[in-house]
């Protein structure tokens, strides 16, 4: 198995507990006949109607599309009464002038009631009759029937600056997403304990940690799980070479060991290269396993020293996470393992323990020959926590597209033991939000001219470094103090380097470059921070109280570009939610960018300072610049307010 395929990178040593053990009461409650609560799981199914809890559940309006899906769910029962349980199919218009959105149920229904006893001759007539069972609503403008069956709807622009009002003053939480989960684990990042965070790294921590903001943002419950690699074989190795260089452990500190990639890549070849202190190496293993007190010192301290190094770029980059590693699921293996062995899932297979997956040419070994544990037992173990002590109802896994089969695997398993439904619409579900690989500028993989692989905290500090040269040349060092000027270089260089990643569909590969990512121009972060920033000039600059204007002003959306950016506007919680449940930051990343266009379109449309709407053009502005300062929060950016 190649480990450079996993989180972690190494397998667990043999099955020995490790230390410290987990208080009884949290390790795994068996019945009497050996089952766990899991074998009475309750699973919920989550359909278009219930994946968003809709506004009579939540007494909020909800977006747009939760609002027609309403109005057209009562017209469906009318005009097909005989067909229970139809979603309502709403989407935006590929084509305005044909209208905002549009149900395309006529086609699917026709299908359904075609040959039978029905009044309707042709899914034209459904779409007739679909539109005509439409109740009144004050969101509605109009409404037409085009091609075969498709019914159009225009919103109201009255109803539309109404709503943008409400948000302006009861604030953007308004406009969340309501989803159906109410808990989920987001495990992301996961470096390796005595290895330095990559650019391999950047991916994981980014998309993890806006998916997590997304689904907060939604009223989910997130535990961000790091599940870093902090137990295996390899620690025999660390702390026996620890033991050489330092045979007191109390000078032991970050600045005594230096650099603790070398100090890793120092052990592995005296391991290698030395018989002697190989044999010493994997008796440590056993000691440290049996948690005798020096070795569990010695492998505390490594993981201390390890820990501030990435605790270091987790603050650069402003993203939150409990650790709980590999150590931490160990001992919940037997029993984990127990569980399926009773469900007759594990079986005997060339020396070791293995569960056989269906339209998989190799198993799933859970125990090695030598009686160890691995990857899969520990990630068994995890999921069965997170299901029953943590109870999530989703658990998402962000790694690199590499570990597709393994977690395919994994989910068949637990499937297959009842632990996870086996129909993925249904909750509780683990998901793999899987990645593909950073390139350079080559078109290989990204790496230092030496072929190392690029450490993370040495390319954010550049990112910063070469804006704060671009701000000084632009001479703003002499119109701002030393503290604005770095804290915008860092918002400007950290939401760079975000942005072009997230901006991906995350499972293609993408080039890394800097110039690209710190240009002005195009669907870049830069970009779009400057746009913000340049809003939030214009109301400075119109010297009126936005505060003030929220209370007595109106919003009119009377010329055709001042719709189109409120429209765009108040379709933000429906791309959040899409975004949420495909697991692709992509869509808000382009929603975010149409929106700079469209706001583009309309400043340069309508004068907005010292024109009669300026008051309504204002607040048009505020709730763009709210919108964007929300979209920038879930993709880990800090807006700027000048520029």
């Amino acid at each position: 198995m190649n480990s450079s395929l996993f989180r972690a990178g190494f397998l667990s040593s043999a099955n020995l507990s490790p230390f410290p053990l987990s208080p009884p009461s949290l390790l795994p409650r068996l019945s009497a006949n050996g089952i766990l609560r899991t074998s009475k799981r309750i699973f919920f199914r989550a359909n278009a109607s219930s994946l968003t809890s809709m506004a009579n559940d939540q007494g909020i309006a909800g977006s747009p599309r939760q609002q027609l899906a309403k109005l057209f769910e009562e017209s469906l029962k009318l005009t097909i009464p005989e067909e229970l349980d139809i979603d309502p199919a709403i989407a935006p218009c590929q084509n305005p002038k044909f209208g905002d959105y549009q149900c395309n149920n006529a086609m699917g229904l026709w299908s359904k009631v075609k040959g039978k006893s029905t009044q309707y001759k042709n899914p034209q007539q459904i779409g007739q009759a679909i539109k005509a069972n439409l109740p009144a609503s004050e969101m509605i403008d109009g409404s037409s029937i085009a091609g075969p069956g498709f019914v159009n709807v225009k919103l109201s622009g009255h109803w539309i600056a109404k709503c943008i009002q409400n948000m302006l003053m009861d604030g953007i939480e308004t406009w969340a997403p309501k989803l159906s989960v109410k808990r989920a684990v987001v495990d992301f990042s996961s470096p390796n304990i005595a290895k330095e965070m990559h650019v391999g790294h950047l991916r994981s921590t980014i998309i993890g940690d806006t998916l997590a903001c997304m689904l907060e943002y939604s009223n989910v419950e997130v535990l961000r799980r790091n599940h870093v690699g902090d137990w295996g074989t390899q620690f025999g190795m660390l702390i026996e070479f620890l033991f050489e260089k330092f045979p007191s452990l109390e000078v032991v500190n970050d600045q005594a060991i230096g650099d603790l990639e070398a100090f890793y890549k120092a052990s592995k070849l005296r391991f290698d290269s030395d018989p002697a202190f190989k044999e010493r190496a994997q008796r440590a293993v056993v000691s440290l396993q049996a948690g005798e007190e020096k070795y569990r010192n010695a492998w505390a301290e490594i993981c201390k020293i390890s820990r501030s190094g990435y605790e270091k770029v987790y603050e650069h980059l402003g993203v939150q996470l409990e650790e709980k590693g590999e150590s931490f699921y160990n001992p919940y293996i037997p029993n984990a393992l127990e569980l399926l062995n009773k469900e007759g899932l594990i079986e005997e297979s060339e020396g070791a323990r293995v569960i056989f997956i269906e339209g998989k040419k190799i198993p799933l070994i859970v125990v090695k020959r030598d009686g160890g544990y691995n990857y899969a037992s520990t990630d068994l173990a995890a999921l069965w926590y997170r299901l029953n002590e943590e109870k999530a109802e989703w658990i998402i896994y962000v790694t690199d597209v590499g570990q597709r089969e393994h977690f395919e695997m994994l989910f068949a398993a637990a499937k297959r033991a009842g632990w996870l439904p086996a129909d993925d619409r249904t909750y509780p579900k683990a998901s793999h939000v899987g990645f593909g690989l950073v390139l350079g500028e080559d078109g290989k993989r990204f790496r230092t001219r030496s072929t190392e692989t690029v450490k993370l905290v040495d390319l954010l500090i550049e990112a910063k470094s070469r804006c704060k040269t671009a701000l000084i040349e632009r001479g703003k060092d002499k119109e701002w103090t030393e503290e604005e000027l770095d804290k915008t270089a860092e918002a400007v260089g950290y939401g760079a380097v975000k942005y072009a990643d997230l901006k991906n569909n995350r499972t293609t590969n993408y080039t890394f470059s800097f110039d690209q990512m710190l240009n002005d121009k195009g669907n870049t972060a830069v970009y779009l921070l400057y746009a913000h920033a340049r809003i939030c000039s214009i109301i400075r600059k119109s010297g009126k109280d936005i505060e003030e204007l929220k209370k007595v002003g109106k919003i009119d959306l009377a010329h055709p570009d001042e719709r189109v950016l409120g429209l765009h506007l108040l379709q933000f919680a429906e791309v959040v939610e899409d975004s949420c449940t495909n697991l692709l930051p992509n869509g808000l990343c382009e929603y975010l960018y149409n929106l700079s266009e469209d706001f583009t379109g309309f400043y340069t449309n309508c004068q907005v300072v010292g024109s009669a709407e300026e008051t309504s053009r204002l607040l048009l502005c505020e709730a763009t610049a709210v919108v964007m300062r929300k979209c920038f929060h879930l993709l880990g950016i800090t807006p700027v307010y000048k520029i």
